[in-house]
């Protein structure tokens, strides 16, 4: 592929609002020179573009498979913590505060700044308001009622992280984006003006008051109209403030670049990992939660430090896998590894550098449980204890490795989800 031949005229006009504008003028110049874009595409990390391989017709046998399909979805009302301003009016006491608005969509407030990523309000990631995935919890707050925000930082162009009608309420505010190169012509497209957009290529950096945030190597693909072009890069995130560091995944598979982000970048009090909608049919595109346990230690160093906070879950059913088996695998992996995870509701404020974070388990409350029912659950304290015993197992040993390091092949090992 030598580059992309815009739609003509006639195209554009039957085109929904929501596919976007494709990059232009400067912006496609800036695209051009990108030392990840490729034969007329960006390249992932080792030179491939990411696309699941699965046609539809595959994909929709699968996930429609009338045995499997009602573990797909909650068999209850998902326990919403109903946010209040009160929630989020008083500072955080220890400067660092994250509140999962469900999926991918994060509040991070840090050293006095407040970070919003991935925020999708919209009812469905799909470009058409009557069909696609449909969210399976409200969202835990108005977005009018978030408050003011610094700057809104988005991973990539999919439906499912960047939402046309929240982007468009957000657009009638002073806030500041923070986006990966090209996704800025979507945005423009739908209202927010050049002069508040901050579009980065891979580790380019960007600051906002207090704050500097890096876009960095991410392993996915982008697309939001028909011909799903490769002209929007995709990107995960370091957030790093006076006392604080914070990173998001973004969607990604699994690679060795974890290592050299947590190297420049890191180590993070809080990491925001991508554990959901994977298959065996994409794995190189999303990571299950074992791989997502193990881009945690690979930006802490190869420690159990800082708190994962597992997202890209529970709200939307994307992927054939069951709807809690991400939370179940997660809990797992954390176990596995000794490693700190918060657990929190959708909408429930946690401070991750604080003593406890959300650990309970709440999807079990409404979800189908798996023949021979639940397992034991691993509470905060537990799951604390166990990563102080192996930091001590490992500085006894000489070994800095760190906890979940394989012999041999560096790639992760497998543990049972769910």
């Amino acid at each position: 592929m030598s580059g992309f031949r815009p739609l003509s005229s006639g195209l554009k006009a039957l085109q929904p609002e929501a596919f976007g504008a494709d990059p232009s003028g400067e912006r496609l110049a800036r695209i051009r020179r990108s030392p990840h874009f490729k034969d007329g595409v960006f390249q992932n990390p080792g030179g491939s573009t990411g696309r699941p391989s699965l046609s539809m017709v595959d994909f929709a046998k699968i996930y429609f498979d009338k045995d499997e399909r009602p573990r797909r979805a909650p068999q209850g009302t998902v326990p919403v913590h109903a946010t209040t301003l009160a929630d989020l009016a008083k500072p955080p006491a220890t400067g660092l505060r994250l509140t999962w608005m469900g999926h991918s969509s994060v509040l991070a407030e840090i050293d006095g700044h407040r970070v919003l990523f991935d925020p999708v309000w919209g009812q469905r990631c799909s470009p058409f308001p009557f069909v696609g995935p449909k969210r399976v919890h409200p969202v835990p707050l108005p977005l009018a009622a978030l408050g003011p925000v610094d700057v809104v930082v988005i991973s990539h162009d999919h439906y499912d992280h960047l939402d046309l009608p929240t982007i468009k309420a957000l657009a009638g505010t002073d806030t500041l984006f923070a986006v990966p190169l090209g996704v800025g012509a979507h945005l423009e497209h739908w209202g927010v003006s050049a002069d508040r957009l901050r579009e980065l290529d891979w580790h380019e950096s960007t600051k906002v008051g207090g704050l500097t945030l890096t876009a960095t190597p991410a392993r996915h693909f982008c697309g939001r109209g028909m011909r799903n072009t490769q002209h929007t890069l995709w990107a995960s995130w370091s957030v790093a403030g006076d006392e604080h560091r914070v990173y998001h995944s973004g969607d990604t598979g699994y690679f060795d670049g974890f290592r050299d982000i947590g190297a420049e970048h890191g180590p993070f009090d809080a990491t925001m990992i991508q554990i959901g909608a994977y298959s065996e049919f994409w794995p190189d595109i999303h990571m299950t939660p074992e791989e997502g346990m193990r881009a945690h230690l690979d930006l802490q160093g190869g420690q159990p430090h800082g708190v994962m906070l597992p997202i890209h879950w529970a709200t939307f059913n994307l992927a054939p896998h069951p709807w809690a088996e991400p939370g179940e695998g997660t809990v797992e992996a954390a176990h596995a590894t000794g490693s700190r995870i918060a657990l929190p509701r959708p909408g429930e404020p946690f401070e991750p550098t604080a003593d406890t974070v959300p650990s309970d388990p709440w999807w079990r409350a409404v979800a189908l449980a798996p023949e021979g029912g639940w397992p034991t659950a691993l509470t905060g304290a537990a799951i604390k204890t166990t990563a102080a015993s192996a930091a001590g197992a490992q500085a006894a040993s000489g070994n800095d490795s760190g906890p979940g390091a394989d012999e041999g092949t560096g790639e992760p090992e497998a543990v049972a989800a769910g």
